[in-house]
C-alpha cells in the first residue's frame, strides 16, 4: 500500500506502468458533461457502477483494473469494504448488507482466513490495520461477534510486534525501518474503535499514547501538515490526503471521547492545510495515483473528513467536499460512469483502475448531496 510511496522501501514500490500503455483513451477528450449537483440516486448509481465494472461475484473481492484478470491489493480491499458499509448506512437496503457480508467472506478465503500470523499474507503492519479498522467497524453494525474477535486478535499482533516501547510510536513494516503515518494513526482509529466495542481503557489509553507521539513525530503543529514518514527521527514531508485523512479521524475520535478542545483543533488544522495546501486554486482535491494504489488515498480521506463534519458538528467543510464530488461526478465517463482519480478532467474512456475510479464514489457515500 503507502509501503509504494517511500523512498526508503523502493523494494516495495509499484510497477507504475504510465498510462498511455494501459488502454487508455487520454489523449481524445470524451464530452465534459454539463455541470451537475449529485444526488443520492446518483450515489447509488455511482456504487452500482463501481461494482459493475470492478466487483467480482466469484472472488467476493475487487478487480486491480476493469480488464478484471487480478484481484485488487490486499489493503484497498478493505476500504472498498467500509465503502460497502457506508452504503448500506446510507440506504439501509438489505442488499447491501449482504454485499458487506459477501465481502469479508471473499476476504476470508483470499487471506487465509484472517490469520494475522501468515507473513505471506500479511507482509507490512498497515495492510493488517486497514482490516482490522473494517472488522470492528463490522461488528459495529452488525453486532457480530466474529469481526470483533478477528479485530481484537489482529490488533494485539500489530501492537505486540509494531509497538515501539522504548521510543514510542508504530513501525511500518517487520524490518522496523520507519515509523509512518499510515500504521500510527490508523492504529489510533482501530483502538478508538475498539475502545468503543468494548469499553476497555487500554485501547483508550494506547490511542492517547500512539496520537501524542505521532503529533511530535509525524505532524506539523504550526500548520496541519502530516509527515509521510519519520525515518530514524527525520520527517518525510511528502502531502498525501490519507495522511491528513486518518489523522483528522484519530483527532476526531479523541475529541469525542475525551471531550478535550485541542483533538478537535488538530483535526481541524488538519483538514484546512488540506484546503488550502494540497488542492488547487478552486479548491479540488489532488490527482493522486497514476496508475498505481495512490488513487484510492482520497476515499480514506473522504472517509475521515466527513467524521469531522458529522462527528463533530463542522459543516463548513460541506460546499468544499461538494464541489469535489460534483466536479468528479461532472467528468465521469459518460458511457460507463466511472469517475476518475483527476477530479478535473474527463474520465478515460480505456481501462482504468479500481483504485483511481474508487474516491469519489466513497466521498458520495458519506457526503450529504446539497438538495
Amino acid at each position: 500500500m503507502k509501503k509504494l510511496f517511500l523512498l526508503m522501501a523502493a523494494g516495495l514500490l509499484l510497477n507504475a506502468s504510465c498510462s498511455k500503455s494501459n488502454g487508455r483513451n487520454d489523449s481524445i477528450n470524451p464530452p465534459v458533461l454539463p455541470e451537475v449537483s449529485f444526488t443520492q440516486q446518483d450515489a447509488t448509481l455511482a456504487y452500482n457502477t463501481f461494482n459493475e465494472y470492478f466487483y467480482s461475484p466469484e472472488e467476493q473481492l475487487y478487480y486491480a483494473t476493469t480488464e478484471k484478470r487480478s484481484i485488487g491489493s490486499i489493503w484497498t480491499q478493505a476500504i472498498y469494504w467500509d465503502m460497502a458499509m457506508n452504503v448500506y448506512k446510507r440506504t439501509g437496503d438489505p442488499a447491501h448488507l449482504q454485499m458487506v457480508r459477501d465481502i469479508y467472506e471473499g476476504g476470508f478465503r483470499k487471506y487465509d482466513q484472517y490469520n494475522w500470523n501468515n507473513k505471506t499474507v500479511w507482509f507490512i503492519y498497515d495492510d493488517m490495520m486497514w482490516w482490522i479498522i473494517s472488522l470492528a467497524r463490522a461488528h459495529q453494525l452488525t453486532g457480530e461477534d466474529k469481526y470483533l474477535d478477528l479485530s481484537v486478535s489482529g490488533f494485539k499482533r500489530v501492537w505486540d510486534e509494531s509497538y515501539d516501547p522504548a521510543e514510542g510510536g508504530m513501525f511500518w513494516d517487520f524490518n522496523h525501518s520507519g515509523k509512518n503515518a499510515c500504521i500510527n494513526f490508523p492504529t489510533v482509529i482501530a483502538a478508538m474503535l475498539l475502545y468503543q466495542e468494548t469499553g476497555e481503557e487500554a485501547y483508550l489509553q494506547k490511542a492517547k499514547d500512539v496520537f501524542r507521539w505521532g503529533l511530535v513525530n509525524l505532524a506539523d503543529s504550526s500548520t496541519g501538515r502530516i509527515a509521510d514518514n519519520n525515518i530514524r527521527g527525520k520527517k518525510g514531508w511528502s502531502d498525501y490526503t490519507y495522511n491528513q485523512g486518518t489523522f483528522i479521524g484519530a483527532a476526531v475520535m479523541l475529541y469525542k471521547a475525551t471531550g478535550e478542545q485541542a483533538y478537535l483543533d488538530h483535526a481541524k488544522q488538519a483538514a484546512d492545510y488540506t484546503q488550502r495546501s494540497m488542492c488547487d486554486e478552486q479548491g479540488i482535491l489532488p490527482a493522486e495515483g497514476d496508475w498505481n494504489e495512490q488513487g484510492v488515498l482520497k476515499a480514506i480521506f473522504g472517509h475521515y473528513i466527513m467524521m469531522l463534519v458529522k462527528e463533530a458538528d463542522q459543516p463548513q467543510y460541506l460546499p468544499w467536499i461538494r464541489k469535489n464530488i460534483n466536479t468528479a461526478w461532472g467528468n465521469r465517463d459518460a458511457a460507463r460512469g466511472l469517475t476518475y482519480r483527476n477530479y478535473k478532467v474527463p474520465c478515460p474512456t480505456g481501462h482504468i483502475q479500481s483504485y483511481e475510479a474508487s474516491s469519489a464514489v466513497m466521498l458520495m457515500q458519506v457526503c450529504p448531496p446539497d438538495n
